[in-house]
């Protein structure tokens, strides 16, 4: 695995794969997999973005098999609908990644189902996408999903007690338990897989610290966070090596069943995939099952 590069990916041709995400780390990985010969569907809310993301990948790619569908993961109708459109119109679907996500927005602000963004977007959203898109992947040739955490999942604890953070909203605490939520589903889904017989590897990955546009787009543009974005850029690695994790577990042949991957130095925040260490609380089993109970709950999805 040392210095895994987009060089040792595997052709790519004759794979079908949904990346979520327009821009930062989704678009790299998009490029990526487009350039290895898959077939990418683009998934993101914003039309203008998904175009523009497309148009470059084409341009920088000749020939390369790339389309965009609108999916607003912080609408769980959409969510179905765009199930349904992928459900009639493909036989099956080899690689989800899980990707896109919002960042700290300072005030508490809902999905336009009444859930805590962050929650609602990061986590519950793709958790009810996966549910849609497991009919198509247990249709795959070598399955995987990828779903992204993130080193914030380090200090995440999930609170049953107020999950949608209606009595206690702070940004980064509430960032920190989507992404611990994110990873807890990566694990959970592996087990639930091999139990029911699936067939669909579950993996999770984490940037370290990448210059994406997470931190401007939800703390805002003034933020100390986003300035630190801005005038510390040289503590950010480039975007494209911040989706190598996730590249390596969506494509490489060593990439393991429930295995978790991010950058290999300075504490897991750069550098070139690795094995990443889990928190201790994303291995707690009965919490990831109790998760994924008021998670199926709440997103009124089914797997199986």
């Amino acid at each position: 695995m040392s210095r895994w590069t987009v060089a040792d990916i595997p052709s790519q041709r004759g794979r079908s794969i949904v990346v979520t995400g327009t821009g930062g780390l989704g678009y790299e990985t998009a490029l990526a997999l487009a350039g290895a010969g898959a077939d990418v569907i683009v998934a993101g809310r914003n039309p203008a973005k998904g175009a523009e993301a497309v148009a470059k990948i084409r341009q920088a790619s000749p020939g390369a098999t790339i389309s965009f569908e609108v999916l607003d993961l912080a609408d769980l109708r959409s969510i179905s609908a765009f199930g349904r459109r992928l459900r009639a119109g493909r036989s099956h679907l080899d690689v989800l990644i899980n990707n896109a996500g919002v960042m700290t927005p300072p005030a508490r602000r809902t999905t336009g189902d009444g859930l805590e963004l962050q929650f609602g977007t990061n986590y519950l959203g793709h958790f009810a996408l996966t549910a849609q898109m497991l009919p198509l992947l247990r249709k795959g040739r070598s399955p995987r999903v990828v779903t992204l955490s993130s080193i914030a999942a380090r200090d995440g604890a999930i609170n049953f007690g107020d999950l949608q953070a209606e009595r206690n909203y702070k940004p980064m605490p509430v960032y920190s338990q989507s992404k611990l939520a994110c990873l807890m589903f990566a694990f959970e889904l592996q087990r639930r897989s091999e139990a029911a017989g699936w067939s669909v590897a579950s993996m999770a990955a984490h940037p370290g610290i990448s210059r994406t546009d997470l931190l401007p787009n939800g703390a805002g543009s003034s933020s100390a966070a986003a300035m630190a974005r801005r005038f510390l850029w040289f503590l950010f690695q480039p975007v494209a090596q911040g989706a190598l994790p996730t590249l390596f577990a969506a494509t490489a042949e060593a990439a393991r069943p429930g295995g978790y991957y991010g950058p290999d130095r300075l504490f897991e925040t750069r550098g070139y995939p690795s094995d990443a260490k889990p928190p201790e609380a994303s291995l707690d089993e009965a919490a990831a099952a109790r998760l994924w109970d008021v998670s199926a709950q709440l997103a009124a999805v089914h797997f199986g």
